[in-house]
């Protein structure tokens, strides 16, 4: 009898780290090799010794993602979520971004590829936080209204930028409706955010910088004022790429915070290194800081 073939594994990146750096946060659970990295997929680290399952040519955590978390991570530590949704979550960078900086509390994506689904849930499983995080497939237009009996003390999202038309979309897997808005755009996020949140939570978003007024009107549109806002700036020299938002509902007093909240944030200065600022934006996620590296056998 001829044995069965065997699926080609994907690729397990090694960690590259600066000499003496030791990872912060919570530890991932013993991690089940059936998760993957399946053919076509790599297994990279995400946060301290957290790692993330993405599609090689396909969609993949970027700085948005980062900045965003991080904003919304900065701006609750005064009072941790209890829950908190991530809309469109994609492969869950951002759910579990906040997940591993708020290790008690529960949190939900809400996601219509299942591709993304399926890598975001194993990313979990091998963090071992399915426990307490947990990722539904749909369009969050359509299942918010289920989702109303739980609100949420922090909803985060990261829309597309991109209106359909306005470019040519990718053909790799799962990027056409991270980049154009296919199920809406940030007047949806407002409104499914506006809708979820508990007294005195915040809303987390992005969006191009080029849609500020926009993102202003969305936010103004569903009840909900826009407290801070984060140029994010690429280089040193050029115009803002995109900016992170914290909004609250209209009727809610404005929460005391500890975190100052800068106007911007340069990510890499002039000879293209990385800024202090964006250097401790990376630390403040557990993420290495600039350094000397070396790789990690595994």
């Amino acid at each position: 009898m001829t044995a069965p073939s065997m699926a080609p594994a994907g690729v397990v990146q090694r960690a590259r780290r600066p000499l003496g750096w030791q990872a912060p946060g919570p530890r991932p659970a013993a991690p089940d090799a059936g998760l993957g990295p399946h053919a076509g997929e790599d297994l990279c680290y995400l946060a301290g010794e957290w790692r993330i399952f993405q599609r090689i040519a396909g969609h993949r955590w970027s700085l948005d993602d980062l900045v965003t978390a991080w904003v919304a991570t900065a701006s609750a530590a005064g009072r941790p979520p209890r829950r908190f949704v991530d809309l469109g979550c994609g492969i869950g960078t951002v759910l579990m971004l906040v997940a591993w900086r708020f290790s008690e509390a529960s949190g939900l994506g809400v996601e219509a590829q299942p591709m993304s689904v399926d890598l975001a849930r194993r990313s979990l499983a091998w963090n071992g936080a399915a426990g307490r995080c947990a990722i539904r497939l749909g369009d969050f237009r359509e299942v918010v209204a289920g989702l109303e009996s739980a609100p949420a003390d922090l909803v985060t999202g990261t829309p597309p930028y991109l209106t359909p038309g306005r470019a040519t979309a990718p053909r790799r897997a799962q990027c056409g409706p991270c980049h154009f808005e296919e199920r809406g755009g940030i007047e949806a996020y407002s409104d499914a955010a506006a809708a979820l949140l508990a007294p005195g939570g915040r809303f987390v978003v992005c969006a191009a910088a080029f849609q500020d007024a926009r993102a202003l009107a969305a936010m103004a549109a569903a009840g909900l004022v826009a407290d801070h806002a984060v140029r994010v700036i690429p280089r040193a020299g050029k115009a803002p790429l995109f900016r992170v938002y914290v909004a609250r509902r209209a009727g809610d007093a404005a929460a005391p915070t500890r975190w100052a909240a800068p106007a911007e944030i340069v990510v890499r200065d002039a000879a293209g290194r990385w800024t202090d600022a964006f250097a401790g934006v990376r630390t403040a996620m557990g993420m290495p800081a600039p350094g000397p590296r070396t790789a990690d056998p595994v």
